[in-house]
């Protein structure tokens, strides 16, 4: 067993001012209303300031303000929840396969290895594909012909990835995921869909991270493009063609339709709906099951829906938003009449 980190290592990791015993051995992190004696956790801002008396963690990252009506151990940065995702990083490492192919993978023509890669077991690897340094793919992935996976990227079991696909570096792609498959793409034909080929591919970044049975769809021409350091959440739907800038986050559920354009620096909330061929600008934040219907051209925070309140209460509202357009002709009617009082008055 770890004897641990001593806070001097974790703030100098970290960046942190340190304060208290710089000796001290932290051995993990937890959430600060169950933290041990050698466990260490956070508090980000006043809200919860209550922490810093019941708490029994064995030092605490905390903002200036907080550490000092702190007594004990503390690393003290201005984003406690940052330095609290290193210290996590360093203390929790994600286990790490060791390199090698599993001898029932199956490699296609002309593939190209880099150094240190591991391949799990039921893996099939279509004809020129290129594997970097230190990428692992883990059980039952499944790789078209022509795919690229940069250095250090990790495919979890059972991801599958359309031919032509193109991988970043350090990119982390969760189990279930589908990136290439066929975008949605037919055309009417008296009274029948005549598919067209999408012929197109995926190209993602480096540094991103896409979530368990999340897919992207292959661009019915050129490449459905995810940019760097964009982090995507468990069951998203990317259309076709959609083009998502760097850094940008979208949460789980939500679907965005073929040919949108989404800048740089956004966030997309939980279970959004984008409709296609739209375009958002970057630092755009859209809250919450909301439908994005036009183009967003301006940075800010956007919203639609309603929230869940008493049955009772939304029935009436909702009768009476049904009632919205015959109410705004009365009104537009009695505003007619009372403007034609005043000219007669007028006059």
């Amino acid at each position: 067993m770890s004897a641990g980190v001593p806070l001097r290592e974790l703030a100098e990791h970290t960046g942190s001012q340190l304060q208290g015993d710089g000796s001290f051995c932290i051995l993990a992190v937890a959430a600060v209303e169950k933290a041990g004696a050698q466990d260490i956790s956070f508090i980000r801002d006043g809200k919860h300031r209550r922490y810093l008396e019941t708490s029994q963690a064995g030092a605490l990252i905390l903002p200036a303000d907080l550490a000092l009506q702190y007594p004990g151990n503390c690393l003290v940065n201005s984003n406690p929840y940052l330095a609290y995702a290193k210290i996590a990083d360093l203390l929790h490492p994600v286990p790490r396969p060791e390199a090698g192919i599993h001898p029932s993978v199956v490699l296609g023509e002309g593939v190209t290895l880099g150094e240190g890669v591991s391949i799990g077991a039921h893996v099939s690897v279509g004809g020129g594909t290129v594997i970097g340094a230190g990428v692992i793919i883990g059980a039952g992935c499944v790789l078209g012909d022509g795919c690229h996976l940069g250095e250090h990227t990790r495919l979890y079991p059972n991801v599958t990835l359309g031919y032509n696909t193109r991988l970043g570096e350090r990119c982390i792609i969760h189990s279930g995921a589908v990136l290439g498959a066929d975008g949605f793409g037919f055309a009417p034909d008296r009274g029948v869909w005549y598919k067209i080929p999408q012929v197109g591919n995926v190209v993602v970044g480096d540094d991103v991270e896409i979530g368990a049975n999340t897919t992207i769809d292959r661009a019915a021409l050129g490449s459905t493009v995810i940019g760097n350091g964009v982090k995507l959440d468990n069951l998203i739907q990317i259309g076709h063609n959609v083009q998502i800038g760097e850094h940008t986050a979208m949460a789980a559920c939500t679907a965005v339709a073929g040919s949108v354009q989404i800048g740089k620096h956004c966030q997309i909330a939980g279970m959004c709906a984008i409709a296609g061929h739209l375009s958002i600008a970057d630092h755009v934040v859209v809250t919450g099951t909301s439908m994005v219907s036009h183009s967003i051209t301006q940075p800010g925070v956007y919203s639609s829906g309603t929230v869940a309140i008493e049955n009772a209460v939304w029935r009436k509202n909702v009768a009476r938003f049904n009632q919205l357009d015959k109410l705004a002709r009365r009104l537009a009617e009695l505003e007619k009449q009372l403007a034609d009082l005043q000219n007669k008055g007028s006059n």
